[in-house]
């Protein structure tokens, strides 16, 4: 895996990195569609912080916590605005979202 230099210079990486191997619901119209508990995994790989997550009308939606920014490379899959509840949450939690295929598939294009 590459190196990235801060979450901004992953997220270029991302919309070319995210598919449908990464995401069953991944779109060419909307890439960061369902790719919230994979993306905050690689995330924490790169830069530690903390993974979090919120509810959102589609269900948890996961994130980072990153110098104490909230990281969310992923909001773009929203229609609306998110109202954030920074959830602590486990590494777990956020692989529960995904699988380690599509945990590995995303880990392995960047």
């Amino acid at each position: 895996m590459r190196t990235y230099r801060d979450p901004a210079a992953l997220r270029e990486a991302l919309e070319t990195a995210w598919s449908i191997d990464s995401s069953t619901r991944w779109t060419k119209a909307v890439p960061a569609l369902g790719q919230c508990g994979v993306t905050a995994l690689v995330v924490n790989d790169l830069f530690g912080g903390d993974i979090l997550t919120t509810p959102t009308a589609e269900g948890m939606h996961f994130y980072n916590r990153v110098g104490g920014h909230r990281v969310d490379l992923t909001a773009g899959q929203f229609d609306a605005p998110i109202v954030y509840e920074d959830r602590p949450a486990s590494r777990a939690e956020a692989m529960a979202d995904t699988s380690p295929a599509q945990y590995h598939a995303l880990r392995s294009r960047l």
